[in-house]
């Protein structure tokens, strides 16, 4: 990753960033042989360098982070520069340009809490896609859509604040895989056969190789690679096939940077070849014979193709009896595990208790109802005059004011429709201070959906779990004595995940919206109160009418 560190003049002559301190041997017998104006000039000289106030002074260093030093992109699809300050701050009332080659030459342009397109190069209007979701962390994602050869070369991204300047760069590489050759026999030719391969769609310039059954290369009569206006290749090459290069010959072209290829075979035996020969004679003395024997051989094929088709039939049939005895087998598992999963639920909510939320924990972006019972992002807060919560050098979460140390303990928590939010528990001790992963190791055991309906455990690494019906309450156990937090769809009654670990002192738990949400539902994350309402038998099934059982006046807590 390539970072340029720049110092940026100030109104007053000083500097940013790093400054080298030069030691002078100033003595006052030097002061005194020195002459007056001598003197003075100097010590301007050093008030101007070292203004007062910025002597002792030490800014924090800011860097910025780009994507890498070098990504790849392929032709019509999309690309993302992911760019982030180190340490993290608050970029939404910076300026950030993303510039290719130099910064006049402007990709996508943030400035005042605005994107400004009409500095926007005309090559780039209309493919970008600023993501800023977490622009108050200092990271932001630009989405450069339907990618062409044009593009390919530096690029960079610029934050400016008030305190500093500071940039990344990185190179972007384009490469297209163009379309499957395609050979044409064009007639004969010099005594042999004349084939032609055409290709088009490539970037960049690809490499094309005739070869004969044996992988030895055959050179070619022509070969033509021309660009076209969106800087793609496209290539024609030819060769003439003489008597004896019988079997397969092959049409390879390579992508260079991919180091792919896509390949052409045809078959050409000797037979079909012109070539002037004393049994030429004799094979026209027998093109009768050889007719006959050709629709002997046919009728023999057609023959042995019904033959196979009908032992295909009856494979067919004897393997759709077996699939159809598997998936018996399969529903009646799954119909166990169901039933297994719905008692495991039954029995965790009578170990229910009193679960509320402590709006001394709560992060400054969010808002903890009055009742304890419901947190929303400060942007989705219905009452934005609503007053601030005490602010702490944490993460953007809430716990609750309850402590578990030993016992059983369950409570649900009503998500709702939200595309984004978390849950678990963690160790009182670091519930404030905000881990760099939330991992089992580092005291949190959570769960969570994020965008694009992928819902996931860090265990401690990202571990994709496969939810049938989206939950819109979720059930949580902790069992402290014996280290266990599991997971619950109320939705459908069944079980989600379980973390297995030794909890090392007292436990809460743990909540975070993930603000903002961004979906067109922005519920907030609300307990709810237990024994909740169980949906009996004769109502409609869970599994066959998953996203239809809880709707908005049903499925609320």
């Amino acid at each position: 990753m390539m970072h340029d560190e720049r110092s940026v003049p100030e109104e007053n002559g000083g500097h940013h960033g790093r400054q080298e301190m030069v030691d002078f041997p100033v003595t006052l017998d030097n002061l005194h042989r020195a002459p007056l104006p001598s003197s003075l000039f100097f010590l301007i000289h050093l008030l101007l360098l070292f203004p007062p106030g910025k002597l002792d002074s030490d800014p924090k260093e800011v860097k910025v982070m780009g994507p890498g030093e070098s990504i790849l992109a392929h032709v019509g699809e999309e690309v993302e520069f992911l760019c982030h300050l180190l340490p993290n701050l608050d970029a939404e009332h910076m300026e950030i340009l993303w510039f290719h080659s130099q910064a006049s030459n402007v990709v996508h342009l943030y400035q005042g809490q605005q994107e400004l397109s009409r500095r926007q190069m005309a090559e780039f209007q209309n493919r970008t896609k600023l993501i800023k979701d977490e622009i108050r962390d200092g990271s932001v994602v630009l989405q450069l859509h339907h990618v062409v050869p044009s593009d390919e070369g530096p690029y960079g991204c610029r934050f400016l604040s008030d305190d500093f300047i500071e940039e990344a760069s990185w190179d972007l590489e384009v490469a297209g895989l163009g379309s499957a050759p395609h050979i044409s026999l064009e007639g004969f030719k010099e005594g042999g056969i004349h084939l032609r391969c055409r290709s088009n769609g490539w970037y960049p310039k690809p490499k094309v190789q005739w070869r004969d059954h044996q992988g030895r290369c055959l050179p070619p009569e022509s070969e033509t690679i021309t660009q076209d206006a969106q800087g793609l290749f496209s290539l024609e090459t030819s060769m003439v096939l003489q008597e004896g290069s019988h079997y397969n010959v092959s049409c390879s072209i390579q992508n260079p940077l991919l180091v792919q290829k896509k390949e052409c075979i045809i078959q050409i035996a000797d037979v079909f070849l012109p070539r002037t020969s004393p049994w030429r004679g004799a094979f026209f003395g027998t093109l009768p014979t050889l007719s006959l024997l050709l629709a002997l051989l046919a009728w023999c094929f057609f023959q042995k193709q019904q033959r196979s088709r009908e032992t295909l039939k009856k494979q067919a049939e004897m393997e759709k009896g077996n699939l159809t005895a598997e998936l018996g087998k399969l529903q009646t598992e799954l119909d166990w595990r169901r039933t297994e999963g719905q008692a495991e639920w039954r029995a965790a909510q009578t170990y229910a208790v009193d679960v509320t939320l402590d709006p001394a924990s709560a992060h400054p972006s969010l808002v903890v109802s009055e009742d304890g019972k419901s947190v929303f992002s400060r942007e989705e807060a219905p009452d934005p005059a609503a007053g601030e919560p005490p602010r702490f050098a944490g993460q953007k979460c809430v716990v609750s004011r309850e402590r578990f140390a030993a016992g059983r303990h369950y409570w649900e928590v009503h998500v709702g429709r939200r595309s984004r939010w978390f849950l678990g528990a963690c160790l009182a001790a670091v519930a404030r201070a905000g881990p760099a992963r939330l991992s089992p190791a580092a005291g949190y055991w959570v769960l969570g959906l994020w965008r694009g309906g992928e819902y996931f455990a860090l265990d401690p690494r990202r571990l994709a779990l496969p939810v049938r019906v989206p939950p819109r309450r979720v059930g949580l156990l902790l069992d402290c004595d014996a280290g266990k937090l599991s997971f619950f769809n109320v939705t459908d009654r069944s079980h989600i995940f379980t973390f297995t670990d030794t909890f090392s002192g007292p436990l809460c738990a743990y909540f975070r919206p993930r603000a903002p949400d961004g979906g067109e539902h922005a519920e907030p994350l609300t307990i709810c109160p237990l024994p909740a309402r169980v949906v009996e038998e004769d109502d409609r099934d869970a599994w066959l009418q998953p996203y239809e059982l809880f709707d908005s006046d049903r499925g609320l807590c």
